[in-house]
């Protein structure tokens, strides 16, 4: 049987007849890849920036961390329409154009002496708002060159890259931190954008079918009514949405607390959340095997279950000498979370008609991405009110609480979530 990937009817006419399908794939895992390794040394240098550089308080930091994710509550539902309705490419260069611009403009003003806290939030603002886009519309390009039946073992490979580039990312963010500052590495996250824009430039044109004759709000409201009548659909998105609020909470607290109260310095702390990244790559290693081999409902169910109970492993740590702790939590509920991802991202690929799909895709975002802001401010909240190590311990109590809510449900007790 022929492993390249057939194109929808409606998108060969974008594509140049000598295009090679699975060519298209990889070069659009190049620019994925390029494009999140600079991110994942953001996601170390920027917290760094405003906690080392601005000398940020602890609400301040998970306010950029907000910040930086607010754009899913925003724009999902409007994205899922804008991504339905104008050329792929282009928007996916012009994003990384605008985030290049975004990121780049950090290290300018540093060197102008004129870096200030309101602008470090303003370009978190901006690359999430691009971010955003940029994903609804990576979401529906996937399934695009690929058939269903390559769907699952492609997303494993998108989410070992990516967990890839989350275990080299922050380790190699930490010596450039410790070489150049936090404001230094930034710079290498600009570069990856203006890269990944002429890796994607060299992609064909691919625009999905577009309905004419019907509003955005319409649009909207039949992607929205799709995923919430689904059987499946919707306990998938809501165990997604308890996720992410517990994965933001998590991530606007792991540099507060590692850096202020468990003293790690940068290279440490790059060291310690590369494990997340190290995780990651376990769990969509295996993803495919394990939902295959006891269905797909119950690798969801069984793998956050554990993914949970390992995450209260994490505030064990109180100094560097003991970070092994909080690595191992670390690694143990991003294994976990990712198996979860690659299952019901699948899901939703191969079960949305096709003509829904962004609009599916927008949806599930809209309400479990949005959560993430929420997260990261009352993350912000409780270490503010009630100390960074109290609300290390509430946050990853609460990393059980989405697998249980999946056992209560009735997909929970499925084998297969098809």
């Amino acid at each position: 049987m022929s492993e390249t990937p057939t194109v929808p009817e409606h998108d060969r006419r974008h594509t140049h007849p000598t295009t090679s399908p699975r060519s298209v794939f990889w070069r659009y895992w190049a620019a994925a890849t390029v494009s999140n390794a600079g991110t994942a040394v953001t996601a170390l240098a920027l917290p760094l920036v405003a906690l080392t550089v601005l000398d940020a308080t602890a609400l301040q930091a998970a306010l950029l961390a907000a910040a930086g994710q607010i754009s899913w509550l925003l724009l999902s539902l409007p994205a899922g329409v804008i991504a339905q309705r104008v050329p792929l490419r282009r928007l996916q260069v012009t994003l990384d154009l605008v985030r290049f611009g975004a990121v780049g403009s950090l290290p300018l003003a540093w060197w102008l002496d004129r870096l200030s806290y309101p602008h470090l939030l303003l370009a978190a603002l901006v690359t999430g708002a691009a971010t955003v886009l940029f994903d609804i519309g990576n979401s529906t390009f996937l399934p695009a060159i690929v058939p269903p039946r390559q769907l699952a073992a492609r997303n494993s490979v998108m989410s070992g890259t990516h967990a890839v580039t989350e275990t080299a990312g922050p380790s190699g963010g930490g010596l450039l931190v410790h070489a150049a500052g936090p404001v230094g590495a930034l710079l290498v996250d600009a570069a990856s954008y203006l890269l990944s824009a002429v890796l994607l430039r060299t992609l064909p044109e691919r625009r999905p079918a577009a309905r004419t004759g019907h509003g955005t709000l319409r649009l909207i409201r039949e992607g929205w009514t799709y995923v919430t009548r689904h059987p499946v659909m919707l306990p998938c998105m809501l165990w997604a949405t308890a996720t992410n609020f517990v994965c933001a909470a998590l991530v606007a607290l792991t540099p507060i607390y590692l850096v202020r109260e468990a003293g790690l310095t940068p290279v440490q702390l790059g060291l310690v959340l590369a494990m997340d990244g190290i995780g990651a790559l376990a769990g969509s290693a295996v993803a495919v095997r394990l939902t295959r081999r006891f269905g797909t409902a119950r690798g969801l169910v069984g793998t956050t279950l554990a993914g949970g109970a390992a995450a209260l492993l994490i505030p064990l740590t109180t100094s560097a000498a003991d970070a092994y702790w909080f690595a191992l939590g670390n690694a143990g509920f991003a294994f976990g979370v990712v198996i979860g991802s690659i299952t019901t991202r699948t899901h939703r690929q191969t079960e949305s008609p096709p003509d829904l799909l962004s609009r599916v895709m927008a949806t599930v975002r809209f309400v479990s991405w949005g959560a993430q802001p929420l997260g990261a401010l009352t993350a912000g909240l409780l270490a503010t009110y009630a100390g960074t190590h109290a609300a290390l311990w509430t946050v990853c109590a609460g990393a059980l609480l989405p697998p249980l809510y999946l056992l209560a449900v009735p997909v929970g007790r499925r084998r297969d979530l098809a």
